[in-house]
């Protein structure tokens, strides 16, 4: 195994909703897939410690709560990518299907639906992580 295979990959989790941020983490387990690392997730509740985490550095992939408030997933994801070099992938939760189209604005790498699925988060997650740490191998 190489050493990237070996570190636990970190997940940022965004969600104002304790509850929510349970089904994410219950969801996601602590393995993704095989080839993948351990991951770690860090669950955060508000913007000011999303900008603090991500300003600390060591984030492979971010899932945000599109539903969240007073800041939404969808607005922190457009302000990520805008202000962070190498910002990591970006996974929006959504509540309805017609919020894509803001996903795509908020330039999201991915979305994944309300209620959580734990078939399509898991690996959906696993993609990002996967190219993510493929791209940083190189």
């Amino acid at each position: 195994m190489t050493d990237a295979q070996t570190k636990p990959a970190t997940v940022l989790l965004y969600s104002d909703d304790r509850t929510v941020r349970e089904q994410v983490r219950l969801a996601l387990g602590t393995k993704l897939a095989a080839d993948l690392p351990e991951i770690e997730i860090r669950e955060v509740a508000t913007q000011p410690a999303v900008l603090w985490a991500m300003d600390a550095g060591g984030v492979d992939l971010v899932i945000l709560d599109g539903e969240a408030a007073p800041a939404g997933g969808m607005g922190i994801a457009h302000q990520l990518k805008d202000e962070i070099a190498d910002c990591p992938p970006v996974l929006l939760l959504v509540a309805r299907v017609a919020d894509a189209w803001l996903a795509t604005w908020s330039k999201a790498e991915a979305v994944s639906p309300f209620p959580v699925d734990p078939v399509r988060l898991p690996t959906t997650a696993a993609e990002l992580l996967r190219a993510r740490l493929a791209e940083k191998a190189e």
